[in-house]
């Protein structure tokens, strides 16, 4: 691995970390660095679930203390992310590469429009004063499924459905999504770590990246002005899944 491929992973690990722990889409970071080191794309998809789950952890640790309003609600959402988490794992580890190769340029691409989207949503969500625990239930469960087959964007779905689903600030409903990542990405990163295609070496490089980038993006949550920070991340994330699209 020559230096310059080690920086790259080192600072889209770190922005990885930093963006889940803010709203989530590190991964449009991370997974494209990864294809750019040469993995093929189910090899950067397992990859990159071992990799970002410090991260996840990192910011869940730091914002634990937001989801005290939801504690008798937060093993049910839990338990409904883990088996759509379960679902999607199955779903990447026994379909044919070809499938993922020919449909991941698609996923990067709506993870990032949903990113791009992801404040217009926030103020029309918030202006909903409804709590549809069918509507919650269903989003975190297929926010799982999504989650665990491609991680791309896993943040912004699951912080979309539980706003669909809970009338309560965005602040509050990201600690609640920071540990229901954990949940997801913890059901992914055992299931491929046993049984998929591995690149251990980037993960040893990108895993305490995302770990550090977690818990300074979860510190700063509150404080940071993240405009800057998302065009970067939605022209990365265009500019990756218009080029695995031309190149398909």
């Amino acid at each position: 691995m020559d230096p310059l491929h080690m920086a790259l992973l080192l600072a889209a690990g770190l922005g990885a970390g930093f963006c889940n722990a803010i709203a989530g889409g590190g991964s449009l970071l991370s997974f494209p660095a990864l294809l750019a080191f040469g993995l093929p794309p189910v090899t950067a998809t397992v990859t990159n679930a071992v990799a970002v789950w410090p991260g996840y952890l990192g910011g869940a640790a730091t914002l634990r203390k937001r989801t005290g309003p939801f504690r008798e609600l937060l093993p049910r959402l839990v338990i409904t992310g883990t088996v759509g988490a379960i679902g999607g794992a199955l779903a990447l580890l026994t379909a044919p590469p070809e499938v993922f190769a020919a449909i991941v340029p698609y996923l990067v691409l709506a993870a990032t429009a949903l990113f791009a989207a992801q404040p217009w949503l926030s103020r029309k969500l918030a202006d909903r004063q409804s709590d549809s625990r069918i509507t919650l239930f269903a989003g975190v469960f297929l926010g799982g499924m999504y989650g665990a087959y491609f991680n791309g964007g896993m943040g912004i779905v699951l912080l979309t459905a539980l706003a669909l689903g809970i009338d309560a600030s965005a602040q509050l409903l990201n600690g609640l999504k920071s540990l229901l990542t954990v949940a997801v990405s913890t059901t992914a990163m055992i299931a491929v770590a046993l049984f998929g295609p591995v690149d251990w070496i980037a993960v040893a490089l990108l895993a305490p990246a995302c770990l550090l980038g977690g818990v300074l993006g979860a510190r700063f949550a509150d404080r940071l002005r993240p405009g800057v920070f998302r065009a970067v991340v939605i022209v990365f994330g265009a500019g990756a899944g218009t080029a695995m699209l031309l190149t398909a």
